[in-house]
């Protein structure tokens, strides 16, 4: 069972479980949206239609200037058990029937994830295997709790993972803990996947929710210029052209005025970057 969380003021209300699977949607008061993976039958097994989804999902999030971060989470204490591999044996023409394409769809909703232009955090408890892994490896962060367990297991289905997604894991975690994991598709314990750099923090089940409240918190308080540039640079090869186009932005905006002035004033930033450039 879950430990209960502590009370969270500035958070909506959890949206009511849907009555077929699906992701659902919060945001709290500093506009952090939490997507939450909701297949609680199945260990939260992403179906045809939740891989479909998500892409499109991230980029409504994407097109409102409110959001700060996206939070990526499960349902009921398990992130996610990866594909609904039940899916793949059913050929009547029933919705989400025989696709031969999951593997496409989730790495497509991967890459939407991956894509993501504002900070991406996966909160991870339970399991957090195959496709779960893939949709967490794609976060820019993942914290989880102390009992959670990784894995990535296409070897025991006879798959050829796909050559991104294996790429991703490499530069996480190293060329041999990624050929660990995808050799054998054992899993492996969350102390294992923070030594190896799969998971950034881990924290008791009944701390873990304070702590990405805080985080998040932090995230929000911070300029959203520097952690658009940021992630840009992170994330791709630096071009000359883009560095100074941040450059210019931070200027242009106010939003290094502001921070320095905070500073020289012992005051927190008023950051207001994208509304103060009009976008």
């Amino acid at each position: 069972m879950q430990p209960t969380q502590p009370a969270q003021p500035a958070r909506s209300a959890p949206a009511l479980r849907p009555a077929r699977p699906g992701l659902l949607t919060e945001r709290d008061g500093n506009g952090i949206v939490t997507v939450t993976i909701s297949h609680p039958g199945k260990r939260n097994a992403m179906t045809p239609s939740m891989w479909r989804r998500l892409p499109g999902l991230l980029d409504e999030l994407a097109a409102d200037p409110g959001v700060r971060a996206l939070v990526l989470t499960g349902a009921e204490g398990t992130f996610c058990a990866g594909a609904d591999i039940g899916a793949l044996r059913r050929t009547d023409g029933a919705p989400d029937g025989g696709d031969p394409g999951q593997q496409e769809l989730a790495v497509a909703a991967e890459e939407a994830l991956a894509a993501f232009p504002r900070p991406t955090l996966a909160v991870v408890e339970g399991y957090c295997v195959g496709g779960g892994c893939q949709l967490a490896a794609a976060c820019d962060l993942r914290f989880a709790a102390r009992d959670a367990l990784f894995g990535v297991t296409p070897a025991k289905l006879g798959i050829a993972h796909s050559a991104s997604s294996v790429e991703r894991l490499v530069r996480l975690t190293g060329p041999a803990t990624a050929k660990f994991l995808l050799f054998s598709g054992e899993l492996i314990d969350a102390e294992r996947a923070l030594r190896t750099g799969l998971v950034d923090e881990i924290h008791p089940a009944g701390e873990l929710g304070t702590r990405v409240d805080a985080f998040t918190a932090t995230l929000a308080a911070r300029s959203a210029l520097t952690q658009a540039a940021a992630k840009e640079f992170a994330d791709g090869p630096a071009r000359p052209q883009r560095q100074a186009y941040w450059q210019r932005e931070a200027v242009r905006s106010g939003e290094t005025a502001e921070g320095v002035a905070a500073f020289l004033e012992r005051r927190a930033p008023r950051f207001n970057w994208p509304r103060s450039s009009g976008s």
